[in-house]
């Protein structure tokens, strides 16, 4: 076994790989660039090499400065995690000509399928049923308008070498193929240092599902089940599950046994994720393979008992798989959603800047386990598991210059609906400050009716959520708790304030049971009356909650028995009342007195400023391209400029028709959020 190993990639990952390693007992040497000079991985690993400037091709992806790394300690192997060079034959070869061993697939397997486009020819000559598309090169934008034509619209442009969503587009007319094109190669040759693209049928309707294999060198090889990755947006996985909720037994083993096969057939030796498209009768069509460790697989993990990353390492070493398909067997069920440092109120677009808080839920093992091959510590009923990857902490900082994935927050119970009811209340324990986030979205998703009863396909997000995301709409019971709640925890703050204005030696005279709540459009008369166990709120319609919690003011998640259920808020201090954020919803809280209430009615709305004819900058980031001049003429949805950021390009357009009176920006400006890019007349 390897005494030291290298991991050749940062964040989340990378602190997931250390993990395994610290309990094998092998050393880990960490890389970083200067944005992450006090990274997480850093800190965690026992050396640290510092590799170069931030954007990852002068740094991560550069084969000769982790080549320089791996020299100067010693490390005897190199995980690559996922992305960046992870599937990068030049990389392995580079690794293999050092001695040094590769934690992945031999060469001519990355090779083989690794490339989409070879993969998918490889695919097509064992039988196995693959996509309509166009596999050779694509020489520029005019062959690509053409080759889509011929396949027909809508169409799928994806970079060879791509993965994590970049590089992809879908087009449904000549014109978005001719830009799909460019960005998609742009993006490719920034993220990949490989632009070449090929296009593929897009399947309407489709459910994203994809089989996890494990293979050694020896000629051993078996399936450990599927993930369900249907929930997508911009062709990037939000959420992902395991087992499917769609699949049977039977489709599973055909699915499982076809990816086995077509991964022994390159002579495939470590973790492999084989993905599919699966339409609504259960035909499945050969997508791609990833020939690297997936992002999501810890709910693999959590279902198998196996620890994939652990299982590489052994693989790389020489070792026989110590279990067989026989072995395997899947338990219970897991969800794992991604936060991402998007906000989700500005159509998910990146969002950098410091953690000011970071405190995720607290992790707790439970569910299956394997070792050499033997079930150990069997889940007990109505047990279930909270675990969280992640590579931030607290007041460390969300750079510009990477993916804007911060943690994988996964559940496990004995049952998918238990996963869910799990996942729920540990996203309304996650806190996190001082970024955009999507962590509303996430429990929106959790909460809807189509996610739950697990009738999702890849469509899901553009179809239920068309104009983006605006927040929950919280039924009338949830408004009523949580009205019911502010006003008790407002009467406690009102304790607390007396108090320290030396206003009261009876306090309990001084602070008045009538009060207001107003929260989502909605007014609430009510009375709180407390006792020593809690508070009895009475709404002015004869109804009533019973209220007990040991919340005390500045307490920024507060957790809330109402009538026997537990309620987990996230509450921040507004004037007269709390910011109030629960399930997807953002709320704010107002709890006045009858006469405020009375008063606060009369106030005018505020109206947001004019920037009808401004173009803002969505988010932190690079132009990369202003398409029109000062004086030309515009009409809706023409492009007006380009920004780059977290490795994303994203077309800015106008909204309406108009002339350009004056340009802010060009090419190569480093701009903030909302910093105007042009002026219109």
């Amino acid at each position: 076994m390897f005494n030291k190993i290298l991991i050749a990639n940062r964040g989340e990952i990378a602190c997931r790989v250390i993990k395994t390693a610290r309990k094998m007992g092998i050393g880990t040497v960490a890389v970083y660039s200067d944005a992450d000079k006090h990274a997480l991985h850093v800190e965690m690993a026992d050396e640290a090499v510092h590799i170069g400037p931030p954007p990852a091709n002068q740094s991560y992806i550069v084969i000769d400065k982790i080549m320089e790394a791996i020299r100067a300690t010693g490390a005897k192997a190199v995980h690559p995690g996922y992305g960046f060079l992870s599937e990068n034959p030049k990389f392995a070869q580079a690794l293999e000509a050092e001695g040094v061993a590769f934690v992945g697939p031999p060469v001519k397997a990355i090779e083989a399928m690794g490339d989409k486009i070879t993969s998918k020819k490889i695919a097509q000559e064992a039988g196995v049923s693959t996509v309509p598309g166009y596999m050779g090169l694509i020489a520029d934008a005019d062959e690509a308008v053409k080759i889509s034509g011929e396949i027909g619209y809508p169409v799928m442009i994806k970079a060879s070498a791509g993965g994590g969503g970049k590089g992809m587009r879908v087009a449904w007319t000549d014109e978005e193929a001719r830009e799909g094109f460019q960005s998609s190669k742009n993006e490719a040759a920034n993220s990949f240092g490989d632009d070449r693209i090929f296009i593929e049928k897009f399947v309407t309707q489709p459910r994203h599902i994809e089989i996890q294999v494990l293979c050694d060198s020896h000629g051993n090889g078996v399936y450990l089940g599927e993930r369900e990755c249907s929930i997508q947006r911009r062709n990037q996985k939000v959420v992902e599950e395991a087992p499917s909720p769609f699949l049977d037994e039977a489709t599973r083993r055909a699915m499982g046994e076809q990816a086995v096969a077509l991964a022994q057939a390159v002579d495939y030796a470590s973790a492999g994720t084989v993905e599919f498209i699966v339409d609504g009768d259960k035909n499945f069509y050969f997508l791609e393979m990833n020939t690297r460790l997936q992002l999501e697989h810890p709910v693999t993990e959590m279902i198998t008992g196996v620890d994939l990353v652990e299982q590489m390492i052994r693989v790389a070493a020489g070792e026989k798989l110590s279990f067989t398909q026989d072995d395997l067997k899947l338990t219970g069920w897991a969800i794992e959603n991604r936060l991402y440092a998007e906000d989700p109120y500005r159509n998910f677009l990146p969002s950098i800047g410091r953690l000011t808080r970071y405190r995720p839920p607290v992790e707790m093992a439970a569910g299956p386990l394997l070792t050499n091959g033997k079930w150990q510590g069997e889940a007990a009923a109505g047990e279930t598991a909270v675990r969280n990857d992640t590579g931030v902490y607290e007041g460390g900082e969300i750079s510009m210059y990477y993916d804007p994935m911060i943690a994988k927050l996964c559940t496990w119970a004995p049952t998918r609906a238990q996963a869910i009811e799990a996942m729920r209340d540990a996203l309304d324990r996650f806190e996190v400050e001082g970024i955009g986030h999507n962590l509303p979205f996430l429990s929106a998703v959790m909460d809807h009716p189509k996610f739950v009863s697990g009738d999702m396909t890849t469509a899901f997000i553009a179809e239920e959520y068309p104009d983006g995301f605006e927040g929950v709409e919280l039924p009338e019971l949830a408004l009523r708790q949580i009205a019911a709640s502010a006003a008790a925890m407002h009467r406690v703050a009102e304790i607390r304030r007396s108090r320290v204005s030396g206003r009261m030696d009876n306090h309990e005279r001084h602070v008045g049971e009538d009060w207001v709540v107003a929260l989502q459009g909605r007014s609430y008369p009510l009375t709180v009356v407390a006792d020593h166990q809690g508070s009895t709120v009475k709404f002015e319609d004869g109804s009533s909650h019973r209220v007990a919690s040991n919340w005390t003011p500045g307490d920024q998640l507060a957790e809330i028995d109402v009538d026997g259920d537990t309620l987990v808020l996230k509450v921040g201090k507004i004037t007269q009342g709390f910011r109030i954020r629960s399930r997807g919803a953002d709320l704010k809280v107002h709890v006045r007195n009858p006469r405020q209430a009375e008063l606060a009615a009369l106030m005018p709305e505020k109206m947001p400023p004019d920037t009808s004819k401004l173009l803002l900058c969505p988010m932190p980031g690079l132009i990369v391209k202003v398409n029109v001049e000062v004086g030309e003429e515009v009409q809706e949805g023409q492009p007006l400029c380009t920004v780059e950021a977290m490795k994303m390009e994203n077309i800015l357009r106008a909204e309406r028709s108009g002339v350009v009176s004056k340009i802010n920006a060009g090419a190569g400006d480093s701009l903030a959020v909302d910093d105007v890019i042009m002026e219109f007349e």
